[in-house]
This record gives C-alpha cells, structure tokens and sequence, in this order.
C-alpha cells in the first residue's frame, strides 16, 4: 500500500512540475503502453484480492507489457500493418477479464456485512 501512495505522488509531482510532450506521431505507441500498463494494474489488484501479489511480479509486468505493447505497435508501423490490433485486444480482455473479478470480488465481500 505504501509503494502504491508513493507512486502516485511522484506521479503527480511530475506531472505538475515537469510538463512532458510529445509528438503525435507517437500517439499510438503511447496509448496501447497505457493499455498495457492498465492491465497490469488491474492483474495486480486481482492478485492482491487473491492474495497472490508479487511485486517482483507486477514491476516486470508492468514495464515488459509497456515495452512489448509499444514495440508491437512499432513494428506494425513499420511493415504497415495495424500489429497494435492485437496488443489493444489481449490487453483489452485482460482488462475487462480482471474488472470484472475484481467487482465480484467487491460484492460478494459487501454482502456478507
């Protein structure tokens, strides 16, 4: 809980302080790492809720899933394929896969209060 805190407050001071921009050429690459960290986040809470979490396993996946899904794109780009399809599909499902244990994990929890 305390990486967790820790990390969104030197998210924030960064985001404040240090104005990153980029080009928009690199929109892609950069949503479908986003997608890809998400999945991560949210793989993390599930495990966390299973009582599985590592965090050895959460930093490698967080930053190989960005890295992978980026260069995924990248590569599309370059053959002129849309590759970044199938990192928003696996990614996307994961996602949606986790949230959706995540919420009846939240529920069931509530209900028996």
């Amino acid at each position: 809980m305390i990486y967790a805190i820790f990390g969104i407050i030197i998210g924030v001071v960064v985001g404040k302080y240090l104005p990153i921009t980029y080009s928009t050429s690199y929109t892609t690459y950069i949503s479908v790492a986003i997608l890809a960290c998400l999945d991560s986040v949210f793989g993390g809470v599930r495990a966390m809720f299973d009582k599985k979490f590592d965090i050895r396993i959460f930093v490698s996946g967080f930053f190989g899933n960005a890295i992978l899904a980026a260069l995924l794109a990248y590569i599309g780009d370059r053959l002129g394929l849309p590759l970044y399809y199938a990192a928003i599909f696996a990614f996307g499902s994961r996602l949606f896969e986790n949230f959706a244990i995540i919420r009846r994990y939240i529920i069931k929890r509530e209900s028996f209060k």
